[in-house]
């Protein structure tokens, strides 16, 4: 049996979380979590950067994609009833995968998850897509009520504007790379506001990515961005797990 395969094996895959809060309410609170894959453990394909790199360069990013997504909600089955889900799904399998949506469908009903709970967060990682077929597969999962994120805003390879305008995001998920140091970098400062700006004039929000410090979480808040994500509520746990810091003793900076 190949690496691969045995990477798609049902079991192979575990999932963990890790919350993105909601800054804006009186009281910080969680406002999803965001379920990340793991690899085989004790194989070369435990980091999921080097999992789905390995992926694609076999061909089978989409059958990955699947597998992750039965991965997570797997997992999330232990999760509280009325705690919203993250998937992180790629672009290319959205708009070529005819069996994305039906499997995402059939494993939610299967662990008994709500399609209205899901957030799916869409990678990118190369042009071109069927633009077309995109936009359809986003059509269908809007109608069944789920949400969708554009993620890595900042470090993906093709053009922001075009991602934002063809997906039509419920949120957009700024990457590490541009909050890292905001709390003394004025540039990345002031491209956090006119991402939030931007994001209010069509209706959607903004989530800072790797957010690690006190002083970076009061830089994104005076930025004008409200939801947050990083290591400063803790590293991602599996679902069950104690958090590792209120949201609430976070946000006392």
């Amino acid at each position: 049996m190949s690496l691969l395969d045995h990477a798609l094996e049902p079991g192979s895959l575990s999932a963990v979380f890790q919350p993105v809060v909601d800054l804006g309410a009186a009281s910080p609170s969680v406002y999803y979590v965001e379920g990340l894959v793991r690899g085989p453990k004790g194989t070369n394909l435990e980091r999921p950067d080097v999992l789905f790199c390995y992926a694609r360069r076999r061909g089978a990013e989409a059958s990955m994609d699947r597998a992750a997504v039965r991965a997570i909600l797997t997992a999330a089955e232990s999760l509280p009833e009325d705690a919203a889900i993250g998937l992180n799904v790629h672009a290319s399998s959205l708009a070529a995968d005819l069996e994305l949506l039906p499997h995402l469908v059939a494993v939610a009903r299967e662990h008994g998850i709500a399609l209205d709970r899901l957030l799916v967060e869409i990678l990118e990682h190369g042009l071109p897509w069927d633009f077309g077929a995109l936009r359809r597969t986003l059509a269908a999962l809007r109608d069944l009520g789920v949400r969708i994120a554009l993620d890595d805003i900042g470090t993906g390879q093709s053009n922001f504007l075009m991602m934002t305008l063809e997906c039509r995001p419920d949120v957009l998920k700024v990457d590490r790379y541009l909050v890292g140091t905001c709390d003394h970098d004025p540039d990345r400062a002031q491209v956090l506001r006119h991402l939030a700006r931007l994001a209010d004039s069509f209706g959607a929000r903004v989530v800072a990515e790797g957010v690690e410090t006190g002083a970076e979480l009061l830089a994104v808040r005076a930025a004008g961005i409200h939801l947050a994500q990083g290591y400063v509520f803790g590293r991602p746990q599996p679902a069950g797990a104690s958090p590792a810091q209120d949201p609430r003793e976070a946000c006392c900076f």
